[in-house]
């Protein structure tokens, strides 16, 4: 074909849109590069026939049963559906004798998700319908068809879902319940693989040519070489199709020098374990995404894969077994690249630090068990926030490095680092990348490159990035093209290096350069997704019960394990449970961002795994006391409660069910009696005798309550005077006897009700914005009055019309024994995009309030001085937030909340949210919370706020019992306490459960809660024989010296604390 010269250089804008044209697979496609993609194209019978079998419902059968239904005759345009039903389509193929020696394709396109099967039972490859990026439909039935080709039987399971589930609107919104599905495609092609060649060649180009410098000489150099390709090519017309690839080789084979920036690319497929469809799609999801991984593993042998979530690659276990037998055989080959070392990849915010250390557990041994090896990269690129903790929690793991992506999406400050040493709470660091293409989803483009090298921060120290390709979230991976247009850009003039590589080869480059690197000390605050700390409520509840429910069993099930006689430590149960809350603590599930089928499923598997703990909670206290039965609450007389933390307390115990003389008051809201429980010794017990009267000394000094002249409710004990208002329900005076001061600010209150618009900018149940700080209504109660008036317990009761439709009961509770001031709230919520708070405001000043973090604390501005100050307007923390200054403090506990604020000297919790997508229900209902108020004397640091908090938290365990022969049981043990932490109170027990590996082996683990050194014994009447220091995962690090303990016959061993350090003990006994 003859050409002119070219004048492009005067209309570059027009040649750059002819070349887009060019490519594009709608407009001009039967004379532009798509006319030539296909050889040929053979559609219906009798090369094709197709039959269906619906399964009923939402049932996803599995293939065995699935072939042996009845099969009815379809063709293309049928549908399919609805929403989330699964249906089976059995293809018939014969290939035209035509195709002899051609490589055969299948195109089916269902528009939604799809797995292939053969008729023998083997899962293949996954199906993507539809348009876009994720789109894949192709399925290779032979390599090279034979003459006379047999005919052969494929089974399609189609999965009523699109990639992203069934949005009814934005991709976020809740699911439709009757989206349909059309068959659109089912043809067998065979590909011009020059053809394709060219496809890709050019696309490299034209992205050259719009993403390099327009004045460069390199993009000039792409477009002059996609104008002469286009010039050179003739639809249909191979020979022409030959010479544009020549064209394009000569422009690719110019090759960049050795001082550009290195890419070290990794094929992924991020595959939310739960969000906009249910654990059980995820199952399917899993095996469609993998099995077409190890399909292009077998076509380019170069292609490197890396997947985490040990819980994934345990269901493909079970449920595909065949595909992960050769999963593990690309391990070996280094193609398939299991990474992460968790269970699940994890919110890092919510769970307690014994749940993050539990992850990694989990995790790592599944990986060492069926991969032979413990991962080093710890992977969480979409997440939303790193806790402070986590550095010394990942080197405790066996991990050194950390890869996540996820402040790039902060949306005030923009994080200044991309390489960097991430400094822990303890001092700990791991080495950190942040990918600075900015995503975890690529899909190989020439900007994706080009923002590897422009945004990267720290490339003065650190010339070399990691870049995750593959369609994610919703799974699938890389695509085929995808590979292909990576290796056409290895190494070219005008772009970075890329290789595929394992990322570890990555970390090992950079690691020989960390000491150049910069460091960040403390959390990565994500400057997003704020309101993931409050919504689902219900979920965080759960959890948070759940967490403690389990450190109580398996602390009270190691002492009866080696107290009571015949009593075996429920470990496989244990496992299963903790496996369950793990799964559940996936980054899109416990943050509340998942559409309503996934809390349908997760309240069932929260209420099993807490009847669970109970189960066993019970089983170990009566193995502990054989000679006591549990009595039905209407038969006992009394309680046995046992003190699961590590040092003396004395409750007020509520006895359901039980009567007699020694109750010393009945709650009014419910009937229950009340009894002390004086001084129940740590890690000890007590029996509570109700038939009998007592007046022993133990007994507290009654509390006592009234209204004042103004018509206030005044209660008072030994410790503090809280006064509310007879109107509002607000806290308005609370006096510290101790130190006669009072709390609340002048003229301010606390207990103060604000209901705020919640309406965000995109992200509904993900986000609480700043600006909706500054629109709210202030709540008053309706009702207010005196319900218990002692001489335990005094309680006021205030009733607040939150709305037409919502309403709040609560009992405000002052005990005999406790300065601390309790809120047991009773909400039912039926509210469009508000935030519920509640906000105290205290005669105290401090430039920082103090919040628990996982192990320890994080202390973070109370002003908005800078942008980084401001942008922690909503920020998380655990079981309590702390407001002190020199000589005093107030700290604000809870039993299941995380979204907390302080600003100057107000301090407010988030109870309550009611986005509408992607669950349209989400916290519509019946919720119950309780919150306190505990004043102290000195800084946080001096003050017991953290036990305090554990006592909030992690309730006295009662037995319901003959209370004599209770007594006459306990006497007889004689054994509590079985363990004690003497000589710093500033070292907590979080956890003492079997060892993985021996039963019979105790591990307990400590940590450093305030910022302080510290030196402890650590005493138990178990009959050890050695000890060690191991990691999370229970290796050893260092032998420990046991002593005999002073006096009681027991064991002891010291040790000593840097601040905020975590220590794991495991004792090998007799």
């Amino acid at each position: 074909m003859l050409q002119a010269t070219s004048y492009m250089q005067k209309h570059p804008k027009i040649t750059r849109e002819r070349v887009s044209k060019f490519l594009d697979g709608v407009q001009w496609r039967d004379v532009n590069i798509h006319a030539s993609l296909y050889e040929t194209r053979v559609s219906g019978k009798p090369s094709i026939e197709l039959e269906a079998w619906s399964a009923p419902g939402q049932e996803r059968p599995p293939f065995a049963y699935a072939v042996k239904q009845q099969y009815e005759p379809i063709d293309v345009g049928h549908m399919f559906g609805p929403s989330w039903s699964s249906h089976w389509v059995r293809v018939t193929v014969r290939i035209p004798s035509e195709l002899e020696g051609k490589q055969v394709r299948l195109l089916f396109d269902p528009q939604c998700e799809a797995m292939v099967w053969s008729d023998k039972g083997e899962p293949l490859q996954g199906i993507t319908g539809g348009d876009g990026t994720c789109r894949h439909v192709d399925y290779i039935v032979t390599n090279k068809a034979k003459a006379d080709e047999p005919v052969r039987v494929l089974y399609l399971e189609i999965a009523c879902n699109g990639m992203f589930g069934n949005p009814s609107e934005i991709f976020i919104s809740p699911p439709t319940k009757d989206r349909q599905f059309k068959l659109t495609t089912v043809d067998l092609v065979v590909y011009n693989s020059a053809g394709w060649a060219l496809f890709h060649d050019l696309n490299i180009i034209h992205a050259m040519a719009e993403g390099l410098p327009k004045d460069s000489p390199r993009a000039w150099q792409a477009l002059v070489a996609a104008n002469e390709i286009i010039n050179t090519y003739s639809a249909g017309d191979n020979a022409s199709i030959a010479e544009a690839l020549a064209i394009s080789a000569n422009f690719f084979a110019a090759k960049g020098g050795e001082g550009n920036h290195q890419v070290f690319a990794i094929g992924n497929c991020h595959i939310d374990t739960a969000w906009l469809w249910p654990y059980d799609e995820t199952k399917r999801k899993i095996a469609r995404s993998w099995s077409t991984q190890l399909d292009y593993m077998d076509r380019y042998p170069g292609y490197r894969f890396a997947a985490s979530q040990a819980q994934q690659f345990e269901w493909l276990r079970t449920l595909y077994p065949s595909l992960f037998k050769r999963i593990q055989e690309k391990t070996q080959s280094g193609q398939f690249i299991p990474i992460g070392g968790t269970w699940v990849e994890m919110d890092c915010n919510l769970p307690s630090g014994e749940s993050l250390a539990r992850q990694f557990l989990l995790g790592q041994r599944f990986f060492k068990q069926h991969f032979g090896h413990t991962c080093d990269v710890f992977w969480l690129p979409d997440t939303f926030g790193y806790s402070s903790q986590l550095p010394q929690i990942v080197r405790l793991a066996g991990a050194k490095y950390f890869f996540t992506q996820k402040l790039s999406w902060n949306n005030i400050n923009n994080f200044p680092h991309t390489t960097f040493r991430w400094i822990g709470l303890d001092g700990s660091s791991v080495l950190t990348h942040m990918a600075p293409a900015e995503t975890y989803t690529a899909i190989v483009t020439v900007n994706d490159l080009i923002d590897s090298v422009k945004k990267h921060k720290d490339i003065a120290y650190s010339n070399e990035s990691l870049y995750l390709y593959g369609n994610g979230d919703g799974g699938g991976g890389p695509l085929d093209w995808m590979i292909e247009r990576l290796d056409r850009m290895k190494d070219v003039d005008g772009l970075p290096r890329i290789k595929q590589a394992h990322p570890n080869e990555f970390y090992e480059h950079v690691s020989k350069k960390e000491d150049k690197l910069v460091s960040w000390k403390g959390e990565l605050y994500f400057e997003l997704h704020r309101g993931t700390y409050t919504s689902q409520a219900h979920t965080k509840k759960y959890n948070r019960q759940a967490e403690y429910l389990l450190r109580d069993v398996e602390m009270l099930s190691v002492i009866a394990q080696n107290v009571a006689h015949g009593f075996a430590y429920p470990a496989v149960e244990l496992d299963r449970v903790w496996k369950d809350i793990c799964l559940n603590q996936f980054h899109d599930v416990i943050p509340g961002t998942s559409i309503e089928m996934v809390y349908r499923d997760t309240d069932k598997m929260y209420e099993d795994a807490i009847g669970s703990a109970k189960s066993m909670m019970e089983q170990a206290v009566t193995s502990l006391f054989a000679h006591v039965s549990p009595q039905s609450e209407e038969e006992a007389t009394g309680t046995l409660v046992v003190n699961t933390t590590m040092w003396p307390r004395t409750d007020i115990v509520a006895l359901p069910g039980v009567q007699g003389p020694g109750l010393q008051q009945t709650r009014s809201r419910d009937g229950v009696g009340l009894m002390v429980a004086a001084t129940v010794p740590g890690c000890g017990m007590a029996v509570l005798d109700a038939s009998e009267d007592s007046e022993s000394e133990a007994d507290a000094v009654p509390v006592t309550v009234f209204k004042d002249s103004q018509g206030n409710v005044v209660m008072e004990n030994i410790f503090v005077t809280a006064k509310i208002s007879g109107t509002t329900g607000q806290l308005i005076s609370l006096w510290d006897r101790r130190v006669e001061r009072e709390i609340v600010a002048e003229g301010m209150a606390g207990n103060v009700f604000r209901l705020h618009d919640d309406v965000p900018l995109f992200w509904d149940a993900w986000d609480i914005e700043i600006y909706n700080l500054e629109k709210f209504t202030e709540l008053s109660g309706s009702k207010v009055e005196i319900v218990d008036q002692g001489p335990l317990l005094a309680s006021v009761f205030v009733e607040v019309a939150i709305s037409k439709d919502s309403r709040l009961r609560q009992w405000i509770s002052l005990s005999a024994t406790s300065p601390r001031l309790e809120f047991d709230c009773d909400v039912d919520w039926h509210e469009n995009r508000k935030c519920l708070k509640v906000a105290f405001t205290w005669d105290i000043y401090s430039d920082f309030a103090t919040y628990e973090t996982q192990y320890g604390v994080v202390q973070r501005p109370t002003h908005r001085n800078t942008t980084w100050d401001m942008a922690k307007f909503e920020v998380c923390g655990h079981k309590f937030a702390d407001l002190s200054e020199h000589g005093y403090g107030v700290a604000l506990l809870n039993d299941c909340k995380y979204g907390y604020s302080a600003l100057g000297n107000t301090m407010s919790m988030s109870l309550l949210r009611s986005p509408k997508a992607p669950d349209e229900h989400c916290d519509m209902g019946h919720h119950t919370f309780r919150y306190a108020i505990y004043p102290h004397a000195g800084t946080f640091n001096e003050s017991s706020v953290v036990r305090e908090a554990y006592q909030f938290n992690v309730p006295l365990v009662q037995l319901p019992v003959d209370a004599k022969a209770a007594a006459e049981a306990a006497d007889s043990v004689g054994i509590m306490p079985f363990f004690s932490v003497t000589g710093a109170s500033n070292v907590v027990l979080d956890a003492v459960k079997a060892a993985e590996d021996n039963c019979k082996q105790v591990v307990v683990r400590l940590y450093e809660a305030y910022g302080g050194h510290a030196k402890i014994k650590l005493a138990t009447k178990l009959k050890i024989t050695s000890a060690q220091i191991t990691n999370i995962l229970e290796e050893p690090l260092a032998s420990v010296k046991v002593n005999a303990a002073a006096g009681d016959g027991g064991k002891a061993i010291e040790l000593t604390f840097k601040p905020f350090e975590i220590k794991t003990v495991k004792f090998s006994l007799k």
